[in-house]
């Protein structure tokens, strides 16, 4: 199966199982909370971060399908940080994936709210009874979540971010702060589906290495559509990182050094994945698409 048709599919399903989970709270959640949740969970996208869950379980040889409920989380997550990123008091967008941000649709407090919502009810998610994979791997899936959300993960490289705005900062410094605010995330989604599939220690530190490659390469691929201002591509309004003074890459080094590395980082991810069979496929497809959509 090419890597389109693979991730048209896995996407579907990712979003079915969304639709299906939002459903389960109609009856309990305050009206407006869920709609607003709702608003930004099930919003169009690629999907990216569940699918790499199920991605890497398949790499191990484990099946897919029963860990829907792990990648759901993941992307509720996901949905969480946009909306909160998205505020006045951070990057102060008004567009994220073609539609207005939560907050232009909801106001500020819903969307603080929802955000929460989704975060906190992601962990409800993983430590669900019917969740297939026996309770240490559960464990550990959540603790990556957890670890990968917080504050040596995603808040602790939004704080660098937004301590770095307008201010000179050194490539180290940059890609610690990628690696931390997107990076982080990505990685943990690897590592997830390949606890949940029963990974090896060798498997799961090449895994791991794989997932970090193409974190701090998703974020550069972002900036560089930011740069050149594709607004289809990101669906949020173009050169905004350069209004803000934000550290990226492109910044640093120009477009054409800022691809060389995104060359270079594609490269070392898909040697990340040499040992792994053909099951590795998707993996080595995300990979590709990660980086050749700023090429």
């Amino acid at each position: 199966m090419k890597i389109e048709e693979y991730l048209r599919s896995r996407a579907a399903e990712v979003d079915a199982a969304l639709v299906e989970l939002i459903g389960e709270y109609r009856p309990k959640v305050e009206p407006k909370l869920l709609e607003a949740m709702e608003y930004s969970l099930v919003s169009p996208g690629k999907r990216i971060r569940p699918i790499l869950v199920l991605a890497a379980a398949e790499a191990v040889g484990a099946e897919a399908r029963p860990l829907l409920p792990f990648a759901c989380a993941a992307e509720m997550v996901h949905a969480y940080s946009l909306v909160h990123d998205d505020l006045p008091a951070m990057d102060d967008d008004d567009l994220r994936r073609g539609r207005p941000t939560n907050h232009k649709v909801f106001g500020e407090g819903i969307a603080i709210l929802a955000g929460d919502g989704l975060l906190t009810e992601a962990f409800a998610v993983m430590s669900r009874d019917r969740a297939a994979p026996p309770v240490e791997r559960r464990l550990a899936a959540i603790r990556e979540l957890a670890a990968a959300a917080g504050a040596e993960g995603m808040v602790g490289g939004q704080t660098a971010d937004v301590l770095a705005e307008g201010r000179a900062a050194d490539l180290p410094e940059v890609e610690s702060i990628h690696r931390r605010k997107t990076g982080a995330l990505l990685r943990a989604c690897v590592r997830i589906g390949a606890l949940l599939g029963g990974a090896d220690a060798a498997s799961l530190e090449r895994l791991s290495r794989y997932g970090e490659t193409i974190g701090l390469a998703f974020q550069v691929a972002d900036d560089l559509l930011d740069e050149i201002g594709d607004t289809r591509a990101t669906g949020k309004q173009a050169q905004r990182d350069r209004a803000r003074g934000k550290a990226t890459v492109p910044a640093l080094l120009g477009v054409e050094r800022a691809r060389g590395l995104l060359r270079e980082l594609r490269a070392r991810s898909l040697a990340d994945l040499d040992g792994f069979g053909p099951n590795a496929d998707p993996l080595r497809g995300i990979a590709r698409t990660v980086v050749d959509r700023a090429l």
